[in-house]
């Protein structure tokens, strides 16, 4: 227990970090905000290092609602919910007596610098449009350390997939993406029982005990396998890169912010189950053949046009022999609070484990163009079950907080920054709710989680919620400026998939659950 003197010593020393703030936001006109010293502890190094100039991400996650979103009932319920989250409570000050530390002090949330409701144009020819560039606009600017580092943006206009749009704009050193949407949902109800929380899919262990599940050479290999592939990290940090491709980002020096752009598509999750039980995979090698088509049909489109073909053919290969393309599935290492967990937190003030432990998966895409559709999901079967018997997200974790506990934040930040710089894409998938939600009465039509600030040219993201499947693409606009053309090519991919089950006549009567 600490002694009075012990607590007099700390406020003392957190004197100047306060009267800094209340001087800095004097200077810059905005109202300081006032701080509660009931718990101050330092940002962790992975939350630390999303501050780095060069890895400064942010979380976007766009919902769309069923009705129209009323201001004042999501400013009444935020209080009773999600600011009982200290990291969506507290701002993250720096103290330059201690070389620039970053730590967590809790303060008074002004709601209205968080919950935006800009006016829209109701009139508009194209509200997909206004709303697409209304986000992308977003990726164009920071949130300053004056405020907590969350945004909620409440956009009541129609669009062809919701009736209005909810956008979170959250940095990621509050959280790992995971830990965040979990955190969102659990605000949420049943649409058919508002008491009840949403259910998810129980999930297995995509890494089982080698030793119980296949005995002593199942653990050889994966010792192996975990050395090949922490061996291809540090060679990949080094000096291994990606063949540059059309998807390859040139970023310009001194840039730290170049526009993204957000594209969305809303598939049927039957038919993506449908392929899964014909073929007798998972979820994420569906989703992930998918992905693997639907980018060799957009390279192959985009080395034809390079070549000046008018129409590039998706029969004619124009992709060249051997590229290497790889995308970086970053791993948070610390098991995710489950949504029970966190509602708990925020309505009986028990604690959740919360935090950024993450390590990295280097996946490897082989682009080509193919004969048999489903040979995409052979392929990406066979990729995903060789990483489940590594420990590569582990240990590659275990290098970076190695390199930050010798060199520093600086030298730590680098690395994490230097993998994903020389790999292509981003690849993630999430599950969600399997029964239709509600946002404080507010009926859920679609998730779209991304990010924006990371050093890929691309992140593509899946999402499920109930009956559906909504991926999202996160894109540089220099790298790829039709993103929708990129989306089609994804959407036509699961259909040919879908289309090529049914044909051969694989499908039986229990399939689609």
């Amino acid at each position: 227990m600490e002694s009075v003197n012990d607590l007099d010593s700390k406020q003392q020393a957190l004197k100047p970090i306060r009267t800094k703030i209340a001087a800095g936001e004097e200077e810059s006109g905005k109202k300081p905000y006032d701080i509660e010293e009931e718990e101050e502890e330092p940002l962790s190094p992975a939350a630390r290092i999303f501050h780095e100039p060069n890895f400064n991400v942010y979380i976007i996650a766009i919902m769309g609602w069923k009705t129209k979103m009323d201001l004042q009932v999501v400013k009444a319920q935020f209080p009773r919910t999600l600011l009982k989250h200290p990291r969506f409570s507290s701002l993250q000050v720096k103290d330059d007596d201690k070389g620039g530390a970053m730590r967590w002090v809790r303060t008074k949330v002004d709601l209205d610098k968080h919950i935006i409701m800009p006016d829209l144009d109701q009139k508009t020819e194209s509200a997909d449009k206004l709303v697409e560039d209304y986000i992308s606009d977003l990726s164009k600017t920071s949130m300053d350390l004056s405020k907590p580092l969350w945004e909620f943006h409440i956009l009541n206009i129609k669009t062809s997939d919701a009736e209005s749009l909810g956008v979170f704009r959250i940095h990621h050193s509050l959280g790992d993406g995971v830990s965040l949407m979990s955190l969102v949902l659990a605000c949420t109800r049943q649409v058919s029982d508002s008491e009840a929380l949403p259910t998810l899919p129980v999930q297995k262990s995509s890494n089982p005990n080698p030793v119980k599940s296949g005995g002593v050479w199942s653990l050889i290999k994966m010792v192996w396998y975990t050395f090949v592939d922490v061996l291809m990290f540090i060679a990949t940090a080094l000096f291994l890169k990606d063949t540059v491709t059309p998807l390859t980002r040139h970023r310009k020096k001194g840039v730290g912010s170049e526009s993204r752009r957000f594209a969305y598509r809303t598939v049927s999750f039957d038919d993506i189950k449908l392929v899964k039980n014909a073929m007798n995979t998972t979820i994420n090698d569906v989703v992930m053949g998918v992905s693997l088509a639907g980018l060799s049909q957009y390279l192959n489109r985009r080395y034809g046009e390079a070549k000046g073909e008018a129409i590039a053919t998706q029969k004619k290969n124009n992709i060249p022999e051997n590229i290497r393309l790889r995308a970086t599935l970053l791993v948070n290492i610390r098991p995710s609070p489950g949504i029970h967990a966190l509602a708990d937190m925020m309505e009986k003030g028990t604690k959740a484990k919360w935090g950024n432990c993450i390590g990295s998966v280097l996946l490897p895409f082989a682009i080509a163009l193919r004969d048999d559709p489903l040979d995409y999901v052979r392929q990406a079967k066979a990729t995903i079950d060789r990483k489940k018997q590594s420990q590569e997200a582990g240990y590659t974790f275990l290098i970076v907080k190695l390199v930050l506990k010798l060199f520093g934040i600086k030298a730590a930040a680098f690395l994490f920054h230097r993998v994903p710089n020389h790999t292509t894409l981003c690849f993630s998938n999430i599950v969600g709710p399997i029964e239709e939600i509600g946002f404080y009465g507010h009926p859920l039509a679609f998730i779209a989680p991304s990010c924006y600030g990371q050093p890929h040219g691309l992140m593509v993201h899946f999402q499920s919620y109930t009956n559906k499947m909504t991926f999202i693409l996160s894109v540089d606009e220099a790298t790829i400026p039709d993103p929708h053309q990129l989306c089609d090519d994804i959407e036509e991919s699961l259909k040919l998939m879908k289309d090529a089950v049914i044909a051969r006549g694989i499908v039986k009567e229990n399939l689609i659950k």
